[in-house]
């Protein structure tokens, strides 16, 4: 199957975004001829042997087992990327574009970056979910340095400066639309039909990062100072928001709309969750439950925030979260190595994020062989005007033997831009394969 970065650039869902509905799910004869072929295409992608090698390895490295590290590409600037026309789309709807553009860039990254990603000879159909959200929207002002591109920088209103602010969170109301989701359905085995296997799917976890959330209606700068001015009304305002979450979790539960993400799907801002650890044997099939998945957290805001702080304003409710779950990841672009002892007290903590702001020795040192070390080189290199390989492969070698004595899993992500130079992602994934691969 492929992961929710095909519904969204990130590849995290969160319950303000419910699966893309669209308003017709009708096939031409022209898009329908047009998608086969490109499910042909990944079709004998997925036949290739070397998945079954690749799923192994990623079993390995989530049960902590001796295994090489494993590299991912994740988050690319794919407005950057098109050369040859192998992005360019050639259906005509707005559903048989959605399609298209999921075909075309599962075949492109493995035709140039297919470090230890896996294709499966499947294509998931996501149930539609209906999902008000937490009733508050951020307020913002944008800037844009580039126009075609989904990523630019936001400055936030504040709409929570007393305590009354505090009621205009709401818990989410989640429904299910199955008329849509059969009519998605149809539509795709109709197209796929002997191709590629459509699998009707619930939704396999959520991004959880309330932090995230919460200085959109906060403000960055003033969310971090009223952590000493008022306190108390931090305190107030993300145990609130947290018990939405949690509102909206048991609902998706309640509900039977839950799917497992012990598969081909992003676990966190890590790499794939394949494990045989989760679901337990006694798990219903047919009623998927929070404790079969995969969870995950972050509090990315908090970079510069004290361990204690840290625990106080994030760990804490964040617990109540993640104790759901059968296996967690922890963090993003937060630097954790110096958080390692706070994080301990996670239920089930098998990953933490170690960003290109950690202290790799450091973070090598307390993470051990206790977690997976999820590794994030910094993607700035792709942004100079000078492309210089031989030195982006000694940093990167100097840097892998610095936590060679961890269970690490490297990805490439954040990728805001390659400077439209799409061939240095291209020539970072084949450097990467052959260092991890020779170490």
């Amino acid at each position: 199957m492929e992961e929710l970065a095909d519904y969204y650039p990130y590849g995290k869902l969160s319950f303000a975004d419910p699966i893309k509905k669209f308003k017709d799910y009708s096939i031409s004869n022209k898009d329908k001829k047009i998608l086969r072929e490109l499910a042909k295409r990944k079709a004998e992608i997925a036949e290739l042997p070397i998945h079954k090698e690749k799923i192994k390895f990623w079993k390995n490295l989530n049960s902590l087992k001796e295994v090489r590290p494993l590299v991912w590409v994740n988050e690319i600037p794919w407005h950057e990327m098109n050369v040859g026309d192998e992005l360019t789309l050639k259906t005509g709807t707005e559903f048989s574009k959605f399609l298209e553009t999921r075909l075309r860039r599962t075949i492109y990254q493995w035709e140039h970056m297919r470090v230890d990603m896996v294709v499966e000879p499947t294509i998931p159909c996501y149930l539609v979910v209906n999902d008000t959200g937490f009733g508050i929207s951020e307020q913002v002002k944008i800037s844009k340095t580039d126009e075609i591109s989904d990523i630019y920088s936001r400055e936030f209103r504040p709409q929570i400066e007393k305590e009354e602010d505090i009621e205009k969170i709401k818990n989410p109301k989640v429904s299910f639309d199955k008329k849509a989701t059969d009519e998605m359905f149809c539509s795709m085995l109709d197209i796929v039909d002997g191709i590629l296997k459509v699998e009707k799917r619930g939704i396999p976890g959520f991004w959880f990062a309330p932090w995230d959330e919460l200085i959109r209606w906060w403000g960055v700068e003033k969310a971090l100072t009223d952590l000493i001015l008022i306190p108390d009304l931090v305190h107030k305002t993300i145990e609130r928001l947290v018990s939405a979450y949690i509102s909206g979790l048991n609902q998706y539960e309640n509900l039977n709309l839950l799917a497992l993400n012990n598969c081909n799907y992003r676990i966190g801002s890590g790499g794939l969750g394949y494990t045989d650890e989760i679901p337990k044997k006694c798990y219903s099939p047919d009623n998927i439950k929070t404790s079969d998945l995969w969870g995950c957290a972050a509090a990315q805001i908090f970079s510069n925030v004290s361990p204690k702080m840290h625990d106080e304003f994030a760990l804490q409710y964040e617990l109540k979260w993640l104790k759901r779950f059968g296996l967690n990841y922890y963090g993003c672009c937060e630097p954790l190595d110096k958080k390692i002892e706070i994080l301990r007290k996670i239920p089930n903590l098998r990953k933490i994020s170690m960003s290109s702001w950690a202290n790799l020795e450091l973070g090598a040192s307390n993470i051990g062989k206790d977690y997976v070390f999820s590794y994030k080189p910094s993607p700035s290199i792709f942004t100079d005007n000078l492309w210089d390989s031989e030195s982006v492969k000694d940093n990167f070698t100097k840097n892998l033997k610095k936590i060679k004595n961890c269970t690490v899993e490297i990805l490439m992500k954040d990728i805001s831009t390659v400077n439209y130079k799409p061939e240095r992602l291209w020539e970072w994934a084949k450097m990467a394969i052959e260092v991890v691969e020779r170490l």
